[in-house]
């Protein structure tokens, strides 16, 4: 895992606080298939909340290493069939490649386990309506780890704000997430797009997220969808930018925009920024960085309100929640971290504008 802040592919957030939710052994998990660095935080956020990581599993034996020197007590499996035998598993967090995912995840929900994918957690609308068959047939979950809010100290405080009624009805939400491409250290299925299903697909499947929980929608329809490669043509495979707008069911419009032109100049991987408009206020989401400040900040929340100006700074204040709840949701067999239809319709939506824009440029 690189220490790279402005290596998108390997950001693994850490809790400056951890918060267990349980005792120790009372939530045991794997971690399997390394194909994205995301693994490390999604493992990161189990840990914190109290989970234990019992085994490891990669087919790539040094990134099979690599994984349990950085968790020491953690048992490299010799199978991945191994995990699945194993009746004390309660869950398994993977990072596949995302075409792979979901029959990854079917195997998982089939052994009796749940499952918390990297993001996208399908490349195709087949795969999500055999999910839906799957979760029904075994009574598992299949959730995904949607990073950008569940693993955003101010991303999941604008959460809070928003779902208190800081700033009223939520009208509008726009989200602009530019990432570092950083080619050579990228792996070869980065630039397949059979592999990793298009950029509204991946990135933007963060994207719709927020757009469901911060408006409290159920579905959407999507307006407009559209995907280029702008300046990266000896890749032809690469989407290097993407937009989508929607009208969600509580009559909010989103849009988002999603690319790889971060610039060489910030300082951190990206600058993913939400803007959440209410009919008493607006919030401004600053997800990663607050350009120009010195020493440099990140995790700041912005709120106007009928009361004036605020300024709200996150970072090693709220935590990662998220995976405390999930841990919970696991043992109990609740909902409270994400429903499987919240889960299951931002990957739909997400998907829908891929299609929609993939049909434009035919």
């Amino acid at each position: 895992m690189s220490a790279d802040v402005r290596d998108g592919m390997n950001w693994a957030p850490t809790a400056a606080l951890p918060k267990p939710v349980v005792k120790q052994g009372e939530f045991v998990f794997a971690s399997a298939f390394f194909d994205h660095g995301h693994i490390y935080g999604q493992t990161n956020g189990l840990i914190e909340a109290g989970g234990v990581c019992k085994w490891a599993w990669d087919p790539q034996p040094e990134r099979l290493r690599a994984f349990c020197d950085k968790y020491p007590g953690v048992r490299p499996a010799r199978s991945f069939q191994e995990i699945l035998d194993d009746t004390e598993v309660h869950l398994v967090t993977a990072a596949a490649v995302p075409s792979e995912r979901a029959q990854i995840g079917f195997q998982v929900l089939r052994a009796n386990k749940d499952y918390f994918t990297d993001k996208s957690p399908f490349t195709t609308l087949s795969q999500l309506d055999q999910a839906r068959r799957e979760v029904v047939a075994t009574g598992r979950k299949y959730m995904c780890d949607f990073s950008e809010r569940l693993h955003s100290e101010a991303g999941w405080f604008a959460g809070e704000l928003v779902r208190g009624g800081a700033i009223g009805r939520v009208l509008q939400v726009l989200s602009m997430a530019p990432h570092n491409l950083n080619k050579p250290s990228r792996p070869d299925w980065f630039f397949d797009k059979e592999k990793y299903g298009g950029i509204i697909t991946d990135i933007g499947s963060h994207q719709f997220e927020q757009f469901l929980y911060y408006t409290g929608a159920a579905d959407g329809t999507v307006n407009h969808a559209r995907v280029a490669n702008f300046a990266n043509p000896e890749t032809p495979g690469l989407e290097d930018f993407g937009e989508a707008a929607l009208t969600l069911d509580t009559g909010a419009s989103c849009y988002c925009r999603i690319d790889w032109f971060n610039p060489r100049g910030l300082r951190t991987w990206g600058d993913g920024r939400t803007f959440i408009l209410g009919t008493d206020g607006y919030v401004e989401v600053r997800k990663y960085i607050e350009i120009t400040r010195e020493p440099r900040e990140d995790q700041v929340v912005y709120l106007v309100d009928h009361k004036g100006e605020h300024r709200i700074p996150c970072a090693g204040k709220v935590g990662f929640p998220f995976y405390g709840q999930l841990i919970l949701d696991v043992l109990n067999r609740t909902e409270l971290a994400m429903t499987q239809t919240h889960c299951f319709k931002a990957a739909e939506l997400s998907m829908q504008a891929q299609l929609l824009a993939d049909l434009k440029k035919q």
